[in-house]
């Protein structure tokens, strides 16, 4: 069963960030599992998959012979990106899944437990614009098992970016 609590401290990079920040945010910690951590959360935590986000990284290139770029989508675990969308967000002419190895050295977290707040490198970043309907959405903070739920305009506001459509129809 989930258990939801405020935490007293820092766990994470990403939860040292709201608390320093002082942002209403709530910790959920539950099961994490091997695979399908979007889905395990939103079943763990008896939650619409609608609400639960999932931080992908991919690799952007900007043209014929133009050097990659790391950049972070976030959207609902109950879709999938589009990749075609993921490159217009970021003005790049191509975007693809970045490699697993790739995203944790960038981001210091492990691939399942990656979170847009307190990546090692900070990347352009984008969330899906489905977040606003709702009070509050789930995410990873930092690691398998551990998501925070809070505000997604006061997350938007966290990483300066604004909401796009990234979801393939």
């Amino acid at each position: 069963m989930s258990k939801s609590k405020k935490t007293p401290h820092a766990a994470t990079p990403a939860l040292k960030i709201l608390e320093e920040a002082g942002i209403p945010h709530e910790v959920a910690i539950f099961e994490g599992g091997t695979d399908h951590f979007g889905d395990t959360a939103a079943a763990e935590l008896g939650i619409d998959a609608d609400r639960v986000f999932k931080t992908l990284v991919v690799d952007l290139t900007a043209g014929k012979g133009a050097k990659r770029e790391l950049a972070v989508c976030v959207l609902p675990v109950s879709h999938k990106l589009s990749l075609k969308k993921a490159a217009a967000a970021f003005g790049a002419a191509k975007a693809t899944m970045a490699d697993p190895q790739d995203a944790s050295k960038s981001s210091g977290y492990i691939p399942g437990g990656i979170s847009p707040l307190g990546q090692k490198h900070v990347l352009p970043t984008a969330i899906d614009e489905t977040a606003v309907l709702f009070d509050t959405i789930f995410f990873s903070g930092g690691r398998r098992g551990l998501d925070i739920e809070m505000n997604a305009e006061d997350l938007a506001k966290v990483l300066d970016i604004t909401f796009t459509d990234l979801v393939a129809q």
